[in-house]
């Protein structure tokens, strides 16, 4: 059995390299090899990306792609998408040109307001606590002053802070809910270094606090963090056309598309196994350009699930109206995201993103993110509820089954040939492919 390594993160990228391939790879010549491949040639821009984060090996690709002729708001953007999943950047292009033809994207900035919290516990009760934080809460912004200055000459700093009683739920819990707005930074660091702050300036004061007890002054701070659930940081997209406008061929009658649309919209709304698939189409389209723009998928990820069970149940973020013969489809989505600091100013690639799209605002990238959104989700749904998901995917996916079977150019071009008005499937593919190579 392998025994744990001592002191590997001391060890130098070549030892690194060296102990895994060794250690846990029958061929190790052949696994470092592959490591390598993915090395960038030029030595400072690989150093840049070993340093993002700790014990780096290598570079792990994604595909960069571009989805282009989507109108938003009257203007005309290519969205860059980093994604790993066939189908995606076809669908976006897709129903960013139909909706093109039909007036664009409207979005809407609702609110831009982050949250951080303060958790403390507080051995006394809660009416002596909320007279003790009336007092000094002007001290919180005072000792702040210094963090935020150069936020609030952007527009941004703290908004305001609450104190909030949860002792109904954990003994002597209570919470500082601070908000922020953090202008086109994410604010990440800004918000924990305004909270750690805080967290010192409660323990501080209520040390000098003569109407505290000595076990009232015992104020017992258990962390201080921003929360990635901001349902107050919130965009809205919509699309809208008159109804007959829905249908691209006689094949599809528009008003029975529209109906059979907006039914699957109201499954995803009221069944929760469905829910979960829907919105993850529409992160498929948010993801992808959230991550070639250097902005945390994972943070928008949680919040984006939290808000969609905001009602006590996990339910569509999308929704669909048919009024006097008009089709209207949105979603609403928090998104905190940033176009400063991170790593837009240091990745290559998330500098080209955000010059492609013509470097945008905080809230504009909010704007062009839910546009990207909505389109997936759309174009999903138009796909389920004619010829089925399978038609458009697996057409794509056709590609990666013949890489996977080194497949030749020639072998390649007669699968496409076959398929083109055939059934596809990975076992059909598969035994085509054995066919013509006998």
């Amino acid at each position: 059995m392998q025994q744990n390594v001592k002191g590997f993160s001391k060890l130098s990228k070549e030892e690194k390299i060296n102990w895994i391939t060794t250690t846990y790879f029958s061929n190790s010549k052949e696994a470092k090899d592959t490591l390598l491949n993915y090395w960038n040639a030029d030595e400072s821009l690989q150093k840049l990306h070993d340093e993002f984060i700790e014990n780096t090996l290598t570079n792990f690709y994604l595909p960069y792609g571009v989805a282009p002729n989507f109108t938003i708001n009257g203007k005309s953007y290519t969205i860059p998408m980093a994604i790993e999943e066939s189908s995606v950047v076809a669908a976006a292009s897709k129903a960013a040109k139909f909706w093109g033809e039909r007036g664009g994207f409207k979005t809407t900035i609702i609110n831009t307001e982050k949250i951080g919290q303060v958790h403390f516990l507080f051995q006394g009760t809660p009416e002596k606590l909320t007279t003790f934080f009336n007092v000094i809460k002007p001290k919180f912004f005072a000792d702040t002053a210094e963090i935020t200055k150069n936020m609030e000459k952007r527009g941004g700093g703290i908004l305001d802070i609450v104190l909030i009683d949860k002792t109904h739920e954990i003994d002597n819990y209570f919470q500082l809910h601070a908000t922020f707005n953090t202008k086109d930074s994410m604010g990440a660091n800004f918000i924990n270094t305004c909270l750690e702050q805080f967290a010192k300036t409660i323990e501080q004061q209520a040390q000098e606090y003569s109407d505290f007890t000595a076990e009232e002054r015992a104020v017992q701070i258990v962390m201080s963090i921003l929360s990635n659930y901001v349902p107050n940081c919130l965009v809205r997209a919509e699309v809208s056309c008159p109804v007959a406008q829905l249908s691209e061929s006689d094949a599809i009658d528009a008003n029975e598309f529209a109906q059979k649309f907006a039914t699957a919209v109201k499954i995803a709304e009221i069944e929760p196994y469905r829910a979960v698939t829907h919105n993850k189409g529409i992160m498929n389209g948010i993801d992808a350009v959230v991550l070639a723009t250097g902005n945390d998928f994972r943070a928008v990820e949680a919040g984006v699930h939290a808000f969609a069970s905001k009602s006590g149940r996990y339910s569509s973020l999308s929704h669909v109206s048919i009024q006097d013969g008009i089709f209207t489809f949105w979603l609403e989505v928090p998104l905190a995201l940033g176009t400063v600091g991170g790593l837009t100013s240091l990745h290559p690639l998330v500098k080209f993103s955000m010059e492609l799209l013509g470097k945008p605002s905080a809230e504009e990238l909010m704007q062009i993110v839910a546009a990207a959104g909505l389109a997936q989700n759309f174009a999903a749904l138009r796909s389920l509820t004619t010829t089925g998901i399978q038609q458009g995917h697996m057409k794509m996916h056709l590609m990666n089954i013949l890489n996977q079977h080194q497949a030749t150019k020639e072998e390649k071009q007669q699968v496409l040939d076959y398929f083109k008005e055939t059934t596809i499937s990975h076992s059909l593919v598969v035994d085509y492919l054995e066919k013509i190579r006998k």
